[in-house]
């Protein structure tokens, strides 16, 4: 049986070093090949053209690149972008870019399906496929950019993970793919216009902070109340708003950086004006920040969308208490691409 190539964009810059090094190559010849990869998302050994034709039929004979690709392009009425992504078996993610006055946010997938099953999130209903390699992490974010370049004429300026999956599940691909996103040898975009949302994995947000993370954190919260929280998010009976807190004080601890809560306010559920007292004596123990999120409607959900009077009354509550607080307006609902709506149907 013949062997399956590798796909080359599993390899680290040292580990293609020692490949040239072991097949009579230029050591160097790695760092050439990194940008081809990286830089330029060539996807072709043949037109990688500062290197002789016996190193790229070489790399032809030992590899594969495994793209991932647009497959098709949804634009809301409100002008956000929704783009269905396929992978090398033929399964898809999805990803959307928000463009706002200043702002041009692409917000991205870390697996394949889900498997934390948060209940109002139409993503949770799907099953987990696989986690996304760091490559296919990586091709989300210059894909969306080459699309911000052709009709925006400027690159996009913020990325977060908030598409499908949980980050935090995927950690060792999502950092490697932040790498290639920041790293000077790929899209040299600044980590401080990255964030990262998570349902909360406590030793992981403990792992993150040991390493000196360059982006942004955000918590997906939607409760400050420890058995609501676990009704609406399973993850919370495992990892509870305690042990999530100290891991929380950990993390600013060591980074200073100040996590970002995000709050989907649920009609009759967690928007009353208790629900916003608990969240403000969550906020207080260490510096951090709200944004609350209007609810878009995923199927067969029982939760419907809080009143505007209701809304307005819980900002002001925490507005009073001195937390920053930002309300997130339901963008590209129409196309499916709001936030807890990514959950393509899409198989092969």
């Amino acid at each position: 049986m013949k062997e399956l190539k590798l796909d080359i964009r599993t390899l680290t810059l040292f580990e293609l070093a020692d490949f040239f090094i072991k097949n009579n190559a230029p050591k160097y010849r790695a760092k050439q090949l990194y940008k081809w990869l990286w830089k330029y998302r060539v996807l072709d050994f043949d037109k990688m053209t500062d290197l002789s034709l016996r190193d790229r039929d070489l790399l032809r004979d030992s590899f594969i690149i495994k793209p991932l690709k647009i497959t098709q392009k949804s634009i809301s009425a409100d002008g956000t972008i929704k783009f269905l992504f396929e992978i090398y078996e033929g399964q898809f993610v999805e990803g959307v870019l928000i463009p706002q006055r200043n702002r041009l946010t692409a917000c991205i997938s870390s697996q394949v399906g889900c498997s934390l099953a948060c209940d109002f999130c139409a993503t949770g209903k799907l099953k987990m496929y696989r986690n996304l390699t760091s490559a296919e992490i990586y091709d989300q974010a210059f894909l969306i950019n080459e699309y911000c370049l052709q009709n925006f004429k400027k690159r996009m300026t913020n990325i977060v993970f908030m598409g499908m999956g949980e980050p935090l599940l995927n950690i060792k691909n999502v950092l490697q793919g932040i790498n290639h996103i920041t790293g000077s040898y790929g899209m040299d975009f600044s980590g401080k216009r990255i964030v990262v949302s998570t349902a909360g994995i406590v030793k992981i947000i403990r792992k993150i902070a040991d390493n000196n993370p360059k982006f942004g954190l955000a918590i997906s919260l939607h409760s400050a109340n420890d058995s609501k929280r676990s009704r609406i998010m399973e993850i919370n009976k495992t990892n509870n708003l305690p042990s999530l807190l100290s891991s929380l004080q950990y993390f600013y601890e060591k980074t200073k950086i100040k996590p970002t809560y995000e709050y989907i306010l649920l009609k009759g559920f967690n928007d009353s004006r208790d629900d916003a007292e608990q969240l403000v004596n969550f906020c207080k123990k260490i510096p951090s920040k709200v944004n609350l999120i209007e609810y878009n409607k995923v199927e067969k959900s029982i939760y419907e969308k809080s009143t505007f009077k209701t809304t307005q009354l819980f900002i002001d509550i925490l507005e009073k208490n001195n937390i920053l607080v930002k309300l997130r307006r339901s963008r590209g609902e129409d196309i499916g691409a709001a936030c807890g709506q990514l959950a393509t149907e899409n198989t092969k």
